[in-house]
């Protein structure tokens, strides 16, 4: 199946033919669907503090975190021209002077576009885009006015203009401050020197990006960089690192043979962002903060998400700091039955983890078991009310070991034709924000191997398209689902403020964003 140019490409991804030949079984086999137990719910497996108790968490957080080296890890490698989806579909279909074309009011999607014009003056790139088309010769308002809204979306969305349309989510303007306007990377600084910041003043960032883009945010970070520092009196050290190919995975067309492109090269697309699993695996940290590219608001609503963060952070140490000491204990195997019970019970109702009966087990059996069970990666993610906005879910889970687990699930792992899982999907009563905490050492203060943690059988088939010819595509197991699979869990509530993605260029008109 595989000629000698094929094996040739492969090992210059850093790929092996075993690996594919893995990857190629899958499209053939396909993923198993989640099985759902239940919703994780409060009391449930999520975890809700009262008022008391959150600032007390905080307070711990920000005793806690001083002799530890933290870490804001941003997603940051998405394309913006998602953002713009409406736009591109309404140039599209009205290029000349819509005083011409009647039949555009009538149009269902023009709510969306009436929206963005009409409030324009409300984007923080507003001034930006008014600048460059004057440079031009065209006013923006006359062009408003006189109902050429193409052209307007011509200079936001081409290179003539601002060019939004090729630039990743990071660099875009979101917010407009009295002293001018932000980009998304420009606020995960502001937030990473507000709850990430070491005892001696540096703050740690990583942005995962992609490599066409990579040269653009180093040249942002370059020109914004020491503005903050002197804002928040801080040293900021920015990393950068991209997916690696090795990651990549192999397309097939429909019938499960490799896909080829036109000169007869493998076709290969990247592994979706569960490939990220190696990037984290790369670095090294005691806390790491994870929060994607476009989950950002203005300083004035930065206050809660900076105490949630805290939240999160102090119940990550709390919980580390006693399972760290249990496992001393168990290491040092010189363990009373009372001591095996009591660390049993605190993985039960403190970590949530499923423990096996421990009677009939030798004193070594007990100690290699609860060993083994809390020498693990572990997570606190927060959990917001499910409001009726996009995105997965908190479940008890029971994978094909028969071993029960939370774990966040997307709703396409879910098989909707079987009754009783879609009715336990529709009982979900909080969603997941990507908003968490992790703790990648061991007791010993060595890194742990992320990639030892990942449940293989979590990827994911789709079918897309390439000059016209459909094919099979496969994702790894995403970063917060599958490739945290068997790492010890926690959820936590937090407030609804502390989501506000921005998944269309509209949604920055929303008040949480302006």
């Amino acid at each position: 199946m595989l000629t000698d140019n094929d094996l040739q490409q492969i090992q210059t991804k850093g790929i092996n033919e075993k690996e594919i030949e893995r990857q190629l079984a899958n499209f053939k086999n396909g993923f198993p669907f989640i099985n759902l137990i239940k919703p994780a719910t409060t009391g449930d497996g999520i975890i809700r503090y009262g008022e008391k108790t959150v600032k007390e968490m905080a307070s711990f957080y920000d005793n806690a975190s001083k002799d530890r080296q933290i870490l804001k890890f941003v997603p940051a490698s998405g394309a913006a021209s998602r953002m713009f989806k409406h736009l591109f579909e309404f140039r599209e279909k009205y290029k000349a002077n819509l005083a011409h074309d009647e039949n555009y009011r009538n149009d269902k999607e023009f709510h969306l576009v009436n929206q963005f014009i009409t409030e324009i003056q409300n984007f923080a790139f507003y001034e930006d885009l008014k600048s460059v088309m004057n440079k031009n010769g065209v006013d923006i308002d006359l062009c408003i006015n006189e109902e050429k809204i193409t052209l307007v979306i011509d200079y936001l969305l081409d290179e003539k203009g601002l060019g939004y349309a090729n630039l990743p989510k990071g660099l875009l303007k979101f917010h407009r401050y009295s002293n001018g306007s932000r980009t998304s990377v420009e606020e995960h600084l502001v937030e990473g020197a507000n709850y990430c910041r070491q005892s001696d003043g540096q703050v740690f960032v990583h942005f995962t990006v992609s490599p066409e883009h990579r040269e653009k945010f180093e040249q942002k970070i370059a020109e914004t960089k020491r503005i903050y520092e002197a804002l928040f009196h801080c040293k900021y050290t920015i990393c950068f690192s991209e997916q690696k190919s090795s990651t990549d995975i192999i397309a097939v067309d429909m019938d499960n043979e490799p896909f080829r492109e036109d000169d007869g090269r493998l076709l290969f697309r990247p592994g979706g962002h569960g490939a990220l699993i190696e990037n984290l695996n790369d670095l090294h940290g005691d806390i790491i903060f994870i929060k994607n590219i476009d989950n950002i608001v203005p300083d004035h609503l930065k206050k809660q998400t900076y105490l949630y963060k805290k939240v999160i952070g102090g119940t990550l140490l709390r919980l580390q700091q006693q399972t760290f000491s249990y496992l001393e204990m168990l290491d040092d195997g010189n363990v009373s039955d009372a001591e095996l019970e009591e660390i049993a019970q605190f993985a039960k109702n403190e970590l949530n983890l499923k423990i096996n009966e421990l009677e009939g087990f030798s004193d070594i059996e007990k100690i290699d078991y609860l060993y083994n069970t809390l020498n693990r990666p572990m997570r606190v993610c927060g959990m917001v009310k499910n409001e009726g906005e996009p995105g997965g879910g908190p479940f008890w889970v029971e994978n094909e070991d028969g071993e029960i687990s939370l774990q966040i699930v997307e709703s396409s792992q879910v098989d909707r034709n079987d009754a009783k899982q879609k009715e336990i999907l529709n009982k979900s009563t909080h969603f997941n924000p990507v908003d968490l905490v992790c703790g990648v050492q061991n007791y010993k203060g060595e890194k742990f191997d992320l990639t030892q943690f990942v449940d293989a059988s979590t990827g994911f088939i789709s079918v897309k398209s390439k000059d016209g010819q459909s094919l099979k595509a496969q994702e790894l197991p995403g970063l917060w689902n599958g490739a945290m699979a068997d790492w010890i869990t926690i959820f936590v509530e937090t407030p609804i403020i502390t989501f506000n993605p921005v998944k269309t260029v509209n949604d920055l008109l929303r008040k949480e964003h302006q």
